[in-house]
């Protein structure tokens, strides 16, 4: 057994975090139009005046989130240079916050210092409300309130309360701009008629990265992160590729990269390869999975198991009522009552979307009518390694035991 020491060794690296989540780099690239149209919407704050709502949508990974870091931070530096202006931001992740009340409480929390934060419970939602206004009145000046992954809200009672806080006089120091980040195209369908109302908000739509974008974006953050020349040519074009194949997702070519990175670093290798970005992308499509198929319950991943014993018998793509039958025995097998068939059909589209699986419609016409076929989106190793803990609780169906 080795000695575990910790000794630091030959690194590719000159500064790795340039290549991770919270990283906001000088210049932004391959977001120009973006960029110019979000400037223009924060400008009335550079003149103290309350900046218009601003609502950004876009799928994952295409620069909203570091767009937004990258302009505030540059607002906030400049409006140093006026004596008459205060800007400050505060940046709240809806994620795991998905009520009015755990967000006005966590925008309280974040404003004070952590000896006199309020607790999320034992209070109004009206009380939480009225020590928020406490807090940014006593702040003043301008404050630029972030909601990230805006669409995890439930209710919609805070952006009604902060879009009109003024008119209802609940602040009379402080100005407040609106900035809400979602995922979701169709998140502003879902509000109450009086808050789309009260927000008048600006929206930005963020386009996915091509794959020229994408390498631009790659090219600048590999400068910062790595030392010279230790990047053989063709590895940025290849992260480039796959993250373009994976809808335009900048987090996921940058997550490539430094998965390459890591893997020389780890192997002493004086390059980082195009051998190194394709075992990465091996590497983290079975964490992507693996972490997908532990967050499903028992019977979902029952579903998964039935399609992957028929993938192994070459029975795919197979229709519903093939992986039903072979679902109810796996269910009966670890003495499980089987859902119903209806049941089935439903969670096989949400495990498309949650990429596990793929879906194709057939249209035979009035002969054969129309239906659907499913089959692993997923290398059935990588799907079989992730339903390990299923293995051991109800035993290896014999059409897989040869892969394990």
């Amino acid at each position: 057994m080795g000695s575990f020491d910790f000794v630091r060794e030959y690194s590719p690296y000159t500064n790795r975090e340039a290549l991770l989540d919270d990283y906001t780099p000088d210049t932004l690239v391959g977001r120009d139009d973006e960029l110019e149209e979000y400037h223009g919407a924060l400008q009335p704050a550079i003149y103290g005046e309350q900046p218009d709502n601003i609502f950004l949508y876009g799928k994952a990974g295409v620069g909203k989130t570091a767009a937004t870091r990258f302009l505030l931070n540059k607002l906030v530096d400049n409006a140093e240079e006026y004596e008459d202006l205060d800007v400050r931001t505060e940046i709240i992740n809806c994620d795991g916050l998905n009520s009015s009340y755990r967000v006005a409480s966590n925008l309280v929390n974040t404003m004070r210092p952590p000896s006199n934060h309020i607790s999320e419970t034992g209070y109004s939602r009206s009380q939480v409300y009225d020590i928020m206004w406490e807090e940014l009145d006593n702040a003043g000046g301008i404050i630029l309130i972030v909601l990230d992954e805006i669409d995890h809200l439930k209710d919609d009672s805070i952006l009604y309360q902060l879009s009109r806080a003024r008119e209802n006089e609940n602040l009379t120091e402080a100005r407040i701009g609106l900035i809400g980040i979602s995922n979701d195209l169709t998140f502003r369908d879902s509000l109450s008629p009086k808050v789309r109302s009260s927000l008048c908000e600006r929206a930005i739509s963020f386009s996915t990265y091509d794959a020229n974008e994408l390498r631009a974006v790659l090219e600048q953050r590999k400068n910062v992160a790595f030392k010279d020349d230790v990047l053989t040519d063709d590895v940025v074009p290849l992260c480039a590729a796959f993250g373009a194949q994976e809808s335009g997702d900048a987090r996921k070519a940058l997550d490539l990269l430094l998965k390459a990175g890591d893997l020389a670093r780890e192997q002493n290798d004086e390059e980082v390869t195009e051998q190194h970005v394709r075992r990465g992308r091996q590497l983290l499509e079975r964490e992507q999975v693996a972490r997908g198929i532990a967050d499903l319950n028992d019977h979902e991943r029952l579903v998964v198991y039935a399609l992957a014993t028929l993938e192994a018998e070459d029975d795919t793509p197979a229709r519903s009522r093939e992986i039903y039958t072979r679902y109810k025995s796996l269910a009966d097998a670890a003495g499980k009552d089987s859902l119903t068939a209806r049941w089935l059909r439903e969670h096989l589209d949400d495990l498309a979307m949650l990429g596990i699986l793929n879906v194709t419609e057939i249209n035979e016409g009035s002969a054969g009518g129309k239906y659907r076929e499913y089959d692993l989106q997923q290398d059935l190793a990588v799907v079989l390694d992730a339903l390990e803990e299923t293995f051991e609780s109800m035993g290896v169906h014999a059409s897989v035991k040869g892969y394990l």
